[in-house]
């Protein structure tokens, strides 16, 4: 929805017609009486408002309060104080910290203050189309970390030199796509690129550490598929049963592809993927919603390209 009105605060009646009726040929206008239903309205409307404009003094909380609240919380909305002259020592401080664009002297001289409400709208316009770029090309970065995250899979097995590693990624990777792994929440304010890559690499290292931990632990592969099986539901803590491992919850799954950066890695989350190394591929997965059949198998040789076909469906908008 576009943001294209102003909303204006002040306790004194008068003002608010006033004010209304000059600006609203420039945008529609919303008007509350006092810091309080400002507040209200911004957290209720603050999808449309473009601008605040508030007056300093009031009874009660101040304007400063008001607009200290729409910067932490509403902080696309342009801020402008509107304060007696006597009153200008506030109206710097309140420029100095950050919280508000300018500030409008009263009394108001009508050509000003529509000039000023003017370009208040334009920087609002201008922030929300480079908000609007910012966040397609984050939800882009977002997607392709999930692919980055499956050609890195792809060359941690390589490089642990497992028989028969890429049959056993390649089920790994079907049956967490199949399972709902999505792209990993990224918090775009904490991470740069530089530091996103170096979270990722210790992953990685922190992945091979745990697969290796795993196999010295389970040693020799059993020759038959039931003991096989058995080493995979101790390991998650499940019991086999009709020769078939069943998750009830497909995190086991999906954790190493969707979780967050900079998180470390549960012990069991490189379960899965250790114990299809471990076997060379030889399990078929099957997923069905939130739960997971593993049963033992013959390895399934992948198909030729299938990792660039499995990266290009785990982040479309990257491609």
């Amino acid at each position: 929805m576009t943001r294209n009105k102003i909303l204006y605060v002040d306790d004194e009646a008068m003002a608010l017609k006033y004010f209304e009726r000059l600006v609203s040929p420039l945008a529609p206008v919303l008007t509350a009486t006092s810091v309080d239903e400002g507040r209200a309205l911004l957290d209720a409307q603050g999808h449309e408002i473009a601008v605040l404009v508030s007056d300093q003094r009031m009874p009660g909380a101040r304007g400063n309060e008001l607009l200290r609240h729409a910067r932490e919380h509403h902080p696309a909305v342009v801020r402008m104080l509107t304060t007696a002259y006597s009153d200008i020592g506030e109206a710097i401080e309140a420029i100095n910290s950050g919280e508000i664009y300018r500030y409008i002297s009263k009394p108001w001289e009508l050509e000003h203050l529509r000039a000023d409400l003017r370009n208040a709208l334009d920087l609002a316009a201008l922030r929300a189309e480079r908000d609007g770029l910012l966040r397609e090309k984050l939800m882009v970065e977002q997607a392709r970390l999930l692919g980055q995250r499956i050609g890195q899979l792809s060359t941690l097995a390589a490089v642990l030199g497992s028989h028969g590693h890429e049959a056993a990624v390649h089920a790994y990777v079907r049956a967490a796509l199949a399972a709902g792994a999505a792209s990993p929440a990224v918090d775009w304010r904490r991470w740069d690129h530089a530091e996103l890559q170096r979270a990722e690499a210790e992953r990685g290292v922190q992945l091979v550490a745990r697969v290796r931990d795993w196999w010295t632990g389970w040693g020799v592969v059993p020759a038959d598929g039931p003991a096989r099986l058995a080493v995979l539901a101790s390991a998650l803590g499940r019991s086999p049963g009709d020769g078939l491992v069943r998750l009830e919850a497909t995190e086991s799954l999906t954790a190493l592809l969707a979780g967050a950066p900079g998180v470390p890695l549960a012990p069991a989350d490189g379960a899965c993927l250790a114990w299809l190394l471990w076997v060379g591929g030889g399990a078929r997965l099957q997923v069905d919603g939130t739960a997971c059949t593993v049963s033992a198998a013959v390895p399934e040789v992948p198909p030729p390209g299938w990792l660039v076909d499995a990266i290009e469906a785990a982040s479309p908008l990257a491609y």
